[in-house]
């Protein structure tokens, strides 16, 4: 099934100061999810942010805060995002766009837990596959591996951003171009 920009929603899970460098491929993984959340800004997704207990782990890293264009952050301790009441608030703040693409860190915790929980409460998670990480490589592989045994769909930074803009030949197509090159 192809996403529609008007049914999509986005989540950053715990892109933060102190879990990031820890990750396998940090820089990689930070400008790859600068692109994607440049992109979808411009495709005017909404992007939600976590963070998983932010006094331990600090802030969201500033390259994906000034990507993200978000002030706002959601606090969790629940690895999962649904775990929180304020995140499944924000959830359902857009009924419309059941459609949840997921990027962060880390793949076989946070994000396949939140991805595995959105897809019991019958939304559809997309996971952007270069835009997660984990410590170990292994961890991330398997990750990957688990989400699509149970139905969940992978994607890639310019597959998803191309799939919700649909069509070439226009100034958003211009400036989401310039954007993966």
């Amino acid at each position: 099934m192809k996403m529609k920009r008007e049914q999509t929603q986005a989540w950053v899970v715990d892109m933060q100061e102190r879990l990031l460098p820890a990750m396998s491929q940090p820089a990689r993984l930070t400008e790859q999810a600068g692109k994607l959340l440049r992109g979808l800004r411009l495709l005017e997704i909404p992007l939600t942010v976590s963070q998983q207990y932010t006094r331990g782990l600090g802030m969201t890293v500033p390259s994906i805060r000034e990507a993200a264009g978000q002030d706002a952050y959601l606090e969790k301790l629940s690895f999962s995002c649904l775990g929180e009441p304020e995140m499944q608030a924000r959830l359902e703040a857009f009924p419309e766009r059941k459609t949840v693409v997921l990027l962060g860190i880390e793949a076989h915790i946070c994000v396949l837990q939140t991805a595995l929980d959105l897809k019991a409460a019958g939304y559809e998670p997309v996971v952007a596959a270069d835009c997660v990480d984990s410590r170990k490589p292994l961890d991330r592989e398997v990750a990957l591996r688990r989400m699509e045994q149970e139905g969940i769909r992978l994607t890639t930074v310019e597959a998803c951003l191309f799939e919700l803009l649909e069509r070439a030949g226009t100034d958003l197509f211009r400036q989401i171009s310039r954007l993966i090159k």
